[in-house]
């Protein structure tokens, strides 16, 4: 599909909307309506290969070119009668027209994220490494394109000069945004190895866009006809436009976005002005006969990127550019791309060789550069694979190319292939090759409980600081605003004393999902430092979330330290790991995966299985004890001041490490004045007849970990654990005395229904619970049941389920273990009986 074989005289009988099929329309002969389906096809597609690729951590410009390349001739396409009612001739130019119309202001957010001043401030390396990078692969485009024009027919149609210049940019560019998004996903944006990839990718991006600028100088049409004297004018008028757009523009720009961030009503009129500039400057330099692009790329350029204004502008308009327009414009490069030209040996020998040569030419060049620098070898090669990155600005090259005619079918083709090869070896050659060291052995290196070192661990400084409960450090793990209020409102319970008060560093993280948005990527790059989240300051002007627990921070006299951490949601764990062992914190507090909504009565907001999969891995590989909150509109949904703290908590005790975490945390929230504590200890009925005394789980590799409850695999002593329990009860009663109210109660019936029955009592505002991973007999009795939520545990998931009407919100409690191995079970023995099958000798795990 070309739009450059479509004539005046067939656009103009092109009508734009039809009249409606029971009319006789077929409204795929017009414009609009067809224009719709192309843009739904190619959406579909290109969204349904993103989520194929995902797995390989594969940007999404390889799903959108992919799914054009299906859509076009080198597949469905070979049915001419679907090509023809599809995607016929005289429809190119429409499609072509708004997806260039997304392209324009897609360049627009590049030049927007890319920083000028943290280019100059890079420094002679990033810029040895980004001429290495662009040099020596550019000399190896120029020596192929002789090849090239040797070996396939009609290559050689197009004039020297500008086929060696589109092929030596064609292998020598490196696509900064993608080259952003990969290192954002990978986690090293932020690292070392990532700024210097960033930068010298900078450099190499404002030297690409002068040398493409160069080649749609001197290219004109595609003939030699063109005089030199016109090639020179169009150079020196793009120098002109760029000088004027610096010079004169820029302070513009910096006016328009000083007086948005002074607040006002005017807001709309300035992100309007803007988007207007990227029209008008898009206009200048087309007229001067470069491309509309450039000029929305500089004008980019010019807009500050201190203050709010530049996310502004970005989030106003990067959904409708990034996931509807572009992809239709790199669709469009699929389907102008017609593989079946690549045929026979010789065709496929240049493929081979295009790519081959674009990969040996940008990482040879890169390496050696790199290790003159002082790089050590792997950084080296890793930094050489990642400026090989192509993607989104060489397919603009290539677009280009073919529209001036510089590039024919076959060329054209292969080009296209080879972007997308190299930029798909990327990640996964990034992955096998570079390890960075902050990620190796981090897991549990200081075992920290809130109350101090038990039998079971080693102690450690943090630990002993922890327990002599002069400062508690708490790692809060938010989604967004609607968590902000019970978690004040949980660690103003959780601090115990407000006169004196007790010390408490609070740091809040706030996990932001990783996306290819471009305000994601500078947020990405905003909240990180050396790769991990780093404190930042809170500052006037910033959202509701910092102001509400800056008021916080103010009025309790609680520490309070903000972060957030931008990563892709299968490794947002290891930020949450990373922070906690910097900070040494002793407690870690994640959100559930669902929330009751307010005012909305039992409406319950599910955030999806992936969320749901951050909370399994924070709980299985955190280096301290971690509390899971059920939040039902704790404290009454609003944040309150510690005069105003008035509510009731419940502690369910059965016994085990995580029960103990949770009378230590009732310890604390029984020394606040407004909150009164019940502790309900739950005591076995059968405890008195000697062969019920040992309960015995049998690990199961049947079983599916995400619907049953585990357990630990560590070796206990029964006897002792029991020992410690009771002398964790007769410790708290000792201390607390009548500042709480303590229960015993014998389970004779179903456990599971008196737990509830306190969660429904509506006497309490939260319910304390263990998760239960070494448990008693009790709870052990419970590891068969159906599991909606295992990783709660029985009791927690119990309290958890919607279905069971609690009205008390929930905190489930793990003590942090450094053998906390877990597995599903599928045999308990009680009574000497078993359930769910034989009980064998071997493999058990043995309860008190």
């Amino acid at each position: 599909m070309s739009s450059s074989s479509v004539s005046a005289a067939d656009m103009a009988a092109v009508k734009t909307s039809s009249n409606g099929m029971w009319q006789g329309d077929d409204p795929l002969h017009f414009a609009f309506p067809l224009l719709i389906l192309q843009t739904l096809l190619i959406l579909l597609l290109s969204r349904i290969l993103a989520f194929l690729l995902r797995p390989l951590r594969q940007p999404k410009v390889i799903a959108e070119i992919v799914a054009g390349i299906l859509l076009g001739p080198s597949a469905l396409g070979r049915n001419k009668a679907y090509l023809r009612a599809l995607f016929p001739p005289w429809s190119a130019p429409v499609l072509e027209s708004v997806a260039s119309l997304g392209l324009l202001f897609f360049l627009f957010l590049v030049g927007l994220e890319l920083d000028l001043r943290s280019v100059r401030r890079s420094g002679r390396r990033a810029f040895a490494i980004a001429a290495a990078g662009i040099s020596l692969p550019f000399v190896c485009g120029v020596g192929v394109s002789f090849v090239i024009r040797r070996a396939i027919p009609g290559a050689d149609e197009a004039g020297y000069a500008p086929f060696l210049v589109f092929m030596g940019v064609a292998l020598s560019i490196t696509a900064f945004p993608v080259l952003a998004r990969i290192l954002a996903e990978l986690k090293l944006l932020t690292t070392s190895i990532g700024e210097t990839a960033l930068a010298a990718a900078a450099f190499n991006d404002v030297a690409a866009w002068v040398l493409l600028a160069l080649a749609v100088a001197i290219s004109g049409s595609g003939d030699d006809r063109r005089s030199p004297v016109t090639s020179l004018w169009v150079l020196l008028s793009g120098a002109a436009f760029v000088a004027v757009w610096m010079l004169a523009v820029r302070p513009l720009m910096s006016w328009v976005a000083r007086r948005s961030d002074a607040g006002g009503g005017g807001d709309a009129v300035w992100v309007a002005a803007t988007l207007a500039g990227v029209l008008a400057s898009g206009l200048a330099t087309d007229m001067i006969g470069i491309h509309a692009i450039f000029g929305a790329f500089v004008f980019g350029l010019t807009v500050p990127k201190d203050g709010a204004f530049a996310g502004r502008v970005t989030e106003r308009v990067e959904d409708l550019v990034s996931e509807l327009l572009l992809p239709l414009y790199f669709a469009s490069s699929g389907l102008k791309t017609d593989v079946a030209t690549i045929r026979g040996g010789g065709a496929l020998a240049m493929l081979a060789l295009v790519i081959g040569t674009a990969c040996a030419g940008k990482i040879v060049g890169t390496f050696a550069v790199a290790m003159a620098c002082g790089m050590g070898a792997k950084e080296a090669i890793v930094l050489g694979v990642l400026m090989n990155t192509k993607g989104l600005v060489e397919l603009i090259v290539l677009n280009i190319g073919r529209e001036r005619k510089v590039l024919n079918e076959e060329t054209f083709a292969i080009l296209v292939l080879m972007a997308l090869v190299t930029t798909f070896i990327t990640t996964p050659m990034v992955m096998a090759i570079y390890k960075p060291a902050r990620a190796a052995g981090r897991r549990r290196l200081h075992p920290r409980k809130l109350h101090g070192p038990t039998t079971s661990a080693p102690s450690s400084p943090s630990s002993s600081a922890a327990a002599n409960a002069k400062e508690l450090r708490v790692l809060a793990c938010i989604h967004g605003g609607h968590d902000v209020p019970a978690l004040i409102n949980l660690i103003e319970t959780i601090r115990g004393h407000t006169q004196p008060r007790r010390l408490v560093k609070l740091y809040i993280l706030r996990m932001v999902e990783l996306t290819e948005r471009t305000s994601s990527i500078l947020m990405a790059r905003a909240a990180r430092r050396n790769g991990l989240p780093f404190l930042r300051p809170s500052r006037r002007g910033d959202d509701q979330i910092d102001v509400a627990f800056g008021t916080y921070a103010q009025l309790g006299h609680v520490h309070v330290r903000p972060m957030t951490a931008v990563s892709a949601l299968h490794t947002m764990h290891q930020d949450v790991e990373a922070v906690a062992e910097d900070k040494r914190v002793s407690l870690i507090i994640v959100p559930f995966h669902k929330r009751q909504l307010a005012g909305h009565g039992d409406e319950v907001e599910n955030l999806g299985p992936e969320w749901r999969a951050v909370n399994r891995r924070i709980l299985r590989e955190a280096p301290c004890s971690v509390a899971v909150l059920v939040d039902r509109g704790f404290g009454g949904g609003e944040q309150v001041s510690s005069e105003q703290v008035a509510h009731g908590v419940c502690v369910v005790f059965f016994g085990g490490p995580d029960d103990r975490e949770a009378l230590e945390l009732a310890g604390r929230m029984a020394e606040h004045p407004g909150v009164q504590v019940t502790v309900v200890r739950f005591l076995d009925g059968k405890a008195g007849h000697e062969e019920h005394t040992e309960v015995t789980l049998r690990p199961s590799e049947a079983k599916n970990v995400e619907k049953s409850y585990t357990f630990a695999t560590a070796t206990v002593n029964g006897h002792r654990e029991k020992e410690l329990d009771e002398a964790a009860v007769v410790e708290f009663q000792q201390k607390m005395g009548a500042m709480v109210r303590f229960e015993e109660r014998v389970a004779a019936g179903n456990v599971v229904e008196e737990v509830v029955a306190i969660g429904k009592s509506r006497e309490y505002g939260l319910v304390v619970v263990g998760k239960g991973r070494l448990p008693s007999a009790m709870v052990a009795e419970l590891a068969v049941r159906p599991a909606e939520h295992p990783e709660l545990g029985p009791i927690g998931d119990a309290l958890a389920s919607a279905g069971h009407g609690v009205a008390s919100s929930v905190l489930v409690v793990q003590q942090h273990d450094m053998n906390a191995d877990e597995v599903p079970v599928t045999v308990v023995q009680i009574d000497g009986h078993a359930h769910d099958g034989e009980l064998g000798k071997d493999d058990n795990v043995a309860v008190p």
